[in-house]
């Protein structure tokens, strides 16, 4: 069982659903003012991302979409990295040994992909808070289309906000500072 650092509470499931940046249906038009690196997160996007030619720094996925198992043409199409690391995290939470590879993959010099048994839907709290300024994440908008989130400093301000709204622990803010 893995340590679970940070958890969703009821209360907070509305203010998780408002995206973070610009939704596209487009993967070109997503990429045109993306910033380095970019970090995926979920099978959809990242396989959106491999259909038009970009290899994610990144890319964090869970084999689902929606709570429902992703088609084989998705699975086919999510770029393949030189590294994969495999992870857990429970549905509605974030493990520490998730959150400790995105640092590491974030941090590495090539492309790394997450595989996540449980759920990945969480990782872009942790994903902007500690990627580089500039960069980029990725990540679905259910019924939408893919947001891409470019990390600043208000950007971060506010994530740190929607991260308050979690049930953390002490070791979930040591890992997700820079």
């Amino acid at each position: 069982m893995p340590e679970t650092v940070a958890a969703l509470p009821k209360s907070a499931r509305a203010s998780f659903k408002e995206s973070l940046g610009p939704v596209f249906t487009d993967a070109h038009e997503l990429l045109a003012d993306a910033g380095e690196p970019i970090i995926a997160v979920g099978d959809v996007v990242s396989a959106h991302l491999g259909r038009a030619g970009v290899t994610p720094h990144v890319a964090v996925v869970d084999g689902k979409t929606e709570r429902e198992t992703v088609a084989d043409d998705v699975l086919d199409d999510i770029p393949d990295a030189p590294r994969t690391v495999d992870v857990a995290s429970e549905p509605g939470t974030l493990s520490a040994e998730l959150i400790e590879a995105l640092r590491e993959a974030i941090d590495a010099d090539g492309p790394t992909r997450i595989e996540v048994t449980g759920e990945e839907d969480l990782a872009t709290v942790p994903a902007v808070l500690y990627a580089p300024a500039d960069a980029s994440v990725v990540y679905g908008q259910p019924g939408e289309g893919m947001v891409r989130a470019n990390v600043t400093a208000g950007l971060r301000e506010r994530v740190r906000e929607l991260a308050e709204e979690l049930e953390t622990t002490d070791e979930f803010w040591r890992l997700v500072e820079r």
